[in-house]
């Protein structure tokens, strides 16, 4: 790996790790009682580092989807080339969330993170997150196919994905006895036949 790729990755680390302390800390102590200097001690890294990758806490705690977002496009852009697009679709959104977080968890984390992300002051992050992952996906759906991003395919298509993991997720959240694999390959299945009457 080039020292240039070395420094895009312990970034990218840094990034999640500052994520992923705003998200544990908001839930232990409520979103009001963390502040940025809290943040940054507890990822071992000053205030002013903080404020190199983030404008806000909001920012910092959807940087998770923002993360995974680009690295679903990535790995789409890495499957083989022969391989049935739809396949390879799947296969990016599902390798995510495998293993760490593809069996049952407790159901009082799921539900604070479900209020933490309802929180007014993220709610805009949140919209943004999805958007920035709509657009990459756009963008290596069109370099796959050899269509381009501002055509019809690629968006209709992203589109189609963002919602149906977003659909999986909000289920897993109601449900989180249930592995979030499984949720995940019943919602594509479903996608992958035109969604038929369930009758």
């Amino acid at each position: 790996m080039t020292s240039e790729g070395l420094r895009e990755r312990k970034k990218r680390e840094t990034r999640l790790a500052l994520s992923h302390a705003t998200i544990r800390l908001a839930l232990e102590r409520g979103w009001d009682n963390v502040s940025v200097e809290d943040v940054a001690a507890a990822a071992n890294v000053s205030e002013r580092t903080f404020r190199n990758y983030f404008t806000s806490k909001a920012e910092a705690v959807v940087a998770t989807h923002v993360e995974r977002g680009q690295r679903i496009a990535e790995v789409l852009r890495e499957r083989p080339a022969d391989e049935p697009l739809w396949d390879a679709l799947v296969a990016a959104v599902v390798a995510q969330f495998e293993p760490a977080e593809s069996g049952p968890r407790d159901d009082g984390y799921a539900t604070a993170l479900q209020g933490l992300l309802a929180q007014p002051a993220i709610q805009h992050e949140v919209f943004r997150a999805h958007a920035q992952a709509q657009d990459e996906l756009t963008a290596a759906i069109a370099g796959r196919t050899g269509t381009a991003a501002e055509e019809l395919y690629p968006q209709v298509l992203a589109a189609v994905v963002a919602a149906g993991l977003g659909t999986a997720m909000a289920h897993w959240t109601r449900q989180p006895d249930r592995s979030l694999v499984a949720v995940l390959h019943e919602v594509f299945d479903q996608l992958r036949a035109g969604s038929p009457d369930p009758r």
